[in-house]
This record gives C-alpha cells, sequence and structure tokens, in this order.
C-alpha cells in the first residue's frame, strides 16, 4: 500500500511538472490603443521575481505571480492611465463574479469554498476599479489568482480602497502611472522578546494564507523625461483609521526589498532617476463611503 501512494504521488507531481506554462497564447500589452503595458514594469525597473516569468499568469489589464504555497499571488502588476479608468456605461463590476482561476493547477488554486464564512474579503491586488476600458478585462481582475484574504470593515472597504483611488488619483498627475501590489507576511515580537511570524489560514484543508500586511508601490511617469516619481507603502492587514495619514505607511524601495524578498527596484534603467512621488504630490487618502459587501 505504502509504494503504491508513493507512485500516485510521483504521477502527479510529473503531471504537474509537464503542464504547460499558465500564460501560454496570453498578450503581454494590457491594451495596445491605451499605451498600456504592464508587463513593460520589467524592462524599465526590473522584474521582482522569484518565479520565472513562463510561470506569470499574463491578463489584459495586469501581470500577476502566483504563490502555489499560499494560494496567493507574490504580486500583482498594471499600467493605467486617465483613459484606461474612465467608467463607462456600458462596463461594470456589477457584471463580474469572482472566479476561480483555471490557469492555476488544482491543488495549489484558492478557491470560492475557502473564503465562505472565513470572515475575509477577497481582495484585489490589481483593483477592479482601476480598468474601466474593458468588461472582459475588468472581469479578469475577479479571478482568485488576483486575490488575498483581507479584513473587510476598516481595510478591503475603507482604508484600502481609498488607497486604491489615491493611485488611481495620480493619473491626473502623470501622464501614466504603475502600481505594484502584493502581501507580505511579517514577523512580531512576542513576550519574550523573540520574533514570531504568526497568521490565520483559511479554507478546508485550510491552504490560503491570510497576510499581515500589504505593500502597494506606485510610479508616475511622464512620456517626457527620464524622471519618475515613486512611493512605496505596507499597510497593515486590520482596522485602519480614517484619521491615519497615508505617509504612516511610506517606506523605502530598500525596506520592502528586504520584508518581501521581492526585487523591487533594483534594476532601474540606465538614466532613469526615480524622485519620492510624495516630494511632488500630496500623498493621501480621500475619504468616502464603501459599502459593496464583499464575502
Amino acid at each position: 500500500m505504502k509504494l503504491a501512494a508513493c507512485l500516485s504521488i510521483l504521477n502527479t507531481l510529473l503531471a504537474i511538472s509537464q503542464a504547460a506554462p499558465i500564460n501560454e497564447k496570453r498578450s503581454d500589452v494590457t491594451d495596445a490603443s491605451l499605451g498600456l503595458n504592464a508587463a513593460g514594469w520589467f524592462t524599465k525597473y526590473g522584474y521582482p521575481g522569484p518565479i520565472p516569468q513562463d510561470n506569470l499568469l499574463v491578463r489584459d489589464a495586469y501581470v500577476t505571480a502566483p504563490n502555489y504555497y499560499t494560494r496567493n499571488p507574490y504580486w500583482s502588476v498594471e499600467h493605467i492611465n486617465a483613459d484606461a479608468i474612465k467608467v463607462s456605461g456600458d462596463i461594470s463590476r456589477d457584471k463580474s463574479t469572482f472566479r476561480e482561476d483555471t490557469d492555476v493547477p488544482e491543488y495549489f488554486r484558492s478557491k470560492l469554498a475557502d473564503y465562505k464564512r472565513s470572515g475575509y474579503d477577497r481582495g484585489h491586488q490589481a483593483p477592479a476599479g482601476d480598468v474601466q476600458f474593458a468588461q472582459d478585462a475588468l472581469d479578469q481582475t475577479f479571478y482568485l489568482s488576483n486575490m488575498c484574504p483581507q479584513v473587510g470593515v476598516g481595510f478591503n472597504r475603507n482604508y484600502w480602497a481609498w488607497t486604491e483611488e489615491f493611485g488611481r488619483n495620480m493619473t491626473g498627475s502623470y501622464d501614466s502611472v504603475r502600481i505594484l501590489t502584493g502581501p507580505l507576511y511579517l514577523p512580531t515580537q512576542g513576550d519574550d522578546g523573540n520574533y514570531y511570524i504568526d497568521y490565520k489560514v483559511i479554507g478546508n484543508p485550510p491552504n490560503v494564507h491570510v497576510p499581515t500586511h500589504f505593500f502597494k508601490v506606485i510610479i508616475g511617469e511622464d512620456s517626457q523625461g527620464d524622471s519618475v516619481d515613486g512611493a512605496a507603502f505596507v499597510l497593515p492587514n486590520e482596522y485602519i483609521s480614517e484619521s491615519t495619514p497615508l505617509t504612516n505607511w511610506q517606506t523605502s524601495f530598500q525596506n520592502l526589498t528586504s520584508m518581501s524578498g521581492l526585487e523591487i527596484l533594483t534594476n532601474v534603467t540606465e538614466g532613469v532617476t526615480v524622485n519620492n512621488l510624495c516630494d511632488k504630490v500630496e500623498c493621501r487618502i480621500i475619504t468616502y463611503s464603501h459599502t459593496r459587501y464583499n464575502p
């Protein structure tokens, strides 16, 4: 019986290893007519890692790196401008539904049932609000491969949503904006003085890891010149008072690289200078009522 079980496991692993790259037959252009390309981040600022680029999920409006262990993305990257986020009456998130991503092997994908009665929202990494140029592109943001478990009240439905809105608002100050978003699993100090990484895992079986924090890197670009403006923010996955300044969560790209294990702006194209975004624009959230229920 033990030999049979081992052979079964080996056959499963072999089937997974022989699967075609999960981004096969997908374009790397967000929308050619808008002049946007989410994958352009990699050539201009360096590839964040940590998985091979052949294993990325390339969508119409964003690119995401699936993490088979946590069932969350390592990150999602997008490229937006004022036209991409312009609201159209024919395009609506009310037509979109959360769905499992069949481009991720079944063994490693998050499921709708994992979130049911978990107490957490399905939190977008590449936001639906950033995609208004096509219904199909908007629908793709609802793949669970673009989601992480997020605290609802006070975070996903409030402070995090306002942070996403801040990123969108940057399209009024720059020709285009690149945004890199993802989860973090950071340690806290215990009563004994040691540091521990402690977080929940949801699902049945419990496979989907609940991040302790989330990061968002925002880069404002203009068509003229080699100078761009950028900022990195790290927010805890918990209720955040609306009176908390956004700049309280700002950190350096170097710190974020250390926290995440990702290459954050470590290979910027020669001649390109990245200035502090918050020195050029006012980095603050604008609060508003967000009543959409996202179980």
